[in-house]
């Protein structure tokens, strides 16, 4: 299966349950085949814990969910070793990181501890336990989300864990004609909250995965694209507005990333249009805006805006 085929069959599976919400569905297909993580942010009740279900189950993936708390510890996420009483020894039991997609639901209610370890399992792609490094299934991609409109009892996320996201993609209100297509599936007893339930069938599996990602990394990016993306990036960081522009970091999963999006359209090479489509949503969270900026209505979005018109791309 090549990797267009694989893209217009996830996408058309996961309409069934989730209505709306395009850019965010190719969004999680292009991390997931970069190898990257998604941080969605939206209001509660728009689909961002159906979206990572629907996906799980389409691609026949073990799932697993963590709702993060004040409360919580880091034991929770990766597991910690328990005694056998019958062995009498200690055995490792493994928390729910060890699944193919985690949803870290509402992560910046977690404390600093919570968030080094699921950091250690974001970049790595495995965990330290009990003076073991334990590998992670693979295909392995963490789907963080985030209330945009909820900051009591939230720790704000380190600098050095967003820049571990490939993405932080939006997930708005859908339009009133997509409300009202949800209506009638609701009317007439489909049951969206659960993806098995709403139609959505295991159409593909990592091996298939593991062919766009191999179809993914042939495709080839020009010297001046490369060139392109870096001249963005240092944009950010020469930007009057902003105290923190994009890393290193943020370049490579970039140009991974624009390489998933042109295996997406059935191309073998990318061109200007895979990079700037995706600047936004790749660079908008590793940015930070100065409190001047911020007071002037400016926002990530609209500073990135800036950047890509000043930036020339090549032709």
């Amino acid at each position: 299966m090549n990797a267009r085929d694989f893209y217009n069959r996830l996408r058309s599976e996961a309409a069934k349950a989730v209505v709306g919400q395009d850019d965010a569905v190719r969004l999680c297909a292009i991390a997931l085949i970069a190898n990257g993580h998604v941080l969605l942010e939206g209001v509660p009740g728009v689909g961002k814990t159906l979206l990572a279900k629907t996906i799980a189950r389409l691609l026949s993936l073990q799932y697993g969910r963590v709702q993060f708390t004040p409360d919580l510890m880091p034991a929770d996420i990766v597991g910690t070793s328990v005694y056998d009483l019958q062995s009498r020894s200690f055995r490792v039991r493994q928390g729910p990181v060890f699944t193919n997609i985690l949803l870290a639901d509402e992560i910046n209610r977690a404390p600093a501890k919570v968030q080094a370890a699921l950091l250690e399992a974001m970049e790595e792609r495995g965990v330290s336990l009990e003076g073991q490094q334990l590998p992670l299934p693979d295909p392995f991609m963490v789907l963080a989300t985030q209330n945009p409109i909820e900051y009591e009892g939230t720790y704000p996320l380190p600098e050095a864990q967003q820049d571990r996201f490939l993405f932080k993609a939006f997930m708005n209100y859908p339009t009133p004609e997509q409300e009202l297509e949800m209506l009638r599936r609701w009317d007439t007893g489909i049951e969206l909250r659960d993806p098995a339930r709403a139609g959505v069938e295991p159409i593909l599996d990592a091996v298939a995965v593991n062919e766009c990602r191999e179809e993914a990394r042939k495709v080839t990016v020009d010297e001046r694209l490369r060139r392109y993306i870096i001249e963005l990036a240092v944009s950010t960081r020469q930007a009057a507005e902003l105290v923190l522009g994009a890393s290193p970091r943020a370049e490579v999963l970039l140009l991974l990333a624009a390489k998933a999006a042109a295996a997406f359209e059935g191309r073998d090479y990318v061109v200007p249009d895979d990079i700037k489509g995706l600047l936004r949503p790749a660079f908008r969270h590793r940015l930070l805006l100065r409190p001047e900026a911020e007071v002037a209505g400016q926002t990530a979005d609209s500073l990135l805006d800036g950047v890509i018109a000043r930036v020339t791309p090549p032709r």
